[in-house]
């Protein structure tokens, strides 16, 4: 059920297939060669990348910041612990749609710094030296509530007298996060981590709705973007299954890489 779409994927991006075209034939490594080549799969891959690394850093850091203030008991806590939980059960399309219409130019976002005497408010959506940015952080909204969870997970685990000794020992706050919080934090770190970035990397619906690929030539588009839209729109399959083989080692490295790291510091400490 895995294995053999993966391999009729890889096989059918070493041939020239065309929806148009009736009859196949075996390329080999020419359109990975020609794809490596292509200023504008690079920028694609270029987006994903900074997409990637701007999503799994911001809620790392803002979900481990919003667990620790939840950590607390009590109803008003549990009811804030949902409130974070819910964009991550809506579908990123309805998401999307909410996002673009706060961040749209004459989105709520921009009549909102209109009224407060701005006179030409950014194009969130539509600059190209914001949208990749706004992209981003719409997809930590949507995510952030995860990494909450996950983290407050973490907490809980974290035995009690640990901290209570700590404090008796004349630690401070600081000194509790450094020495006992975030040493125990690490299984969490690394299961968060691995999620979001597998999850990013193949982002497409965001990208749909929000920018259509844009601002310009290739602004956000991804590489999962530029897979459907090769396959589908310009109807050229064997260039877009050899992106989507591209795509699944660049995965497969940085996972395995950012696991094996992860978990070695998880046995350091």
């Amino acid at each position: 059920m895995v294995l053999a779409p993966i391999l009729w994927t890889l096989y059918i991006g070493m041939t020239d297939e065309r929806a148009t075209r009736p009859k196949t034939s075996f390329v080999g490594l020419d359109n990975y060669t020609f794809l490596l080549g292509d200023q504008e799969f690079r920028h694609s891959l270029w987006n994903t990348v900074v997409i990637t690394v701007i999503v799994v850093l911001l809620t790392n850091v803002l979900g481990l910041a919003i667990a620790l203030l939840l950590r607390k008991q009590g109803r008003l806590y549990s009811l804030l612990r949902g409130v974070y939980f819910t964009p991550v059960i809506l579908s990123a399309v309805v998401v999307s749609v909410i996002g673009r219409s706060i961040l749209a130019d004459d989105g709520l976002l921009n009549s909102t710094l209109v009224s407060m005497g701005v006179k030409n408010p950014p194009g969130w959506l539509t600059d190209p030296s914001y949208a990749i940015y706004s992209v981003s952080g719409i997809m930590v909204w949507q995510m952030l509530g995860f990494a909450v969870v996950i983290y407050l997970a973490g907490l809980a685990g974290i035995p009690t007298e640990l901290e209570e000794a700590a404090s008796l020992d004349g630690a401070g706050p600081w000194q509790q996060f450094r020495a006992i919080t975030w040493p125990m934090l690490a299984p969490a770190l690394t299961i968060t981590t691995v999620m979001l970035m597998i999850s990013t990397f193949k982002v497409y619906d965001q990208i749909a709705v929000l920018t259509n690929g844009g601002p310009g030539t290739n602004g956000t588009a991804t590489v999962a973007f530029e897979v459907i839209r090769t396959a589908f729109s310009e109807q050229r399959p064997g260039i877009a299954s050899a992106m989507a083989g591209i795509m699944l080692v660049v995965v497969a490295i940085a996972s395995v890489t950012t696991l094996k790291l992860l978990q070695r510091r998880e046995v350091n400490l």
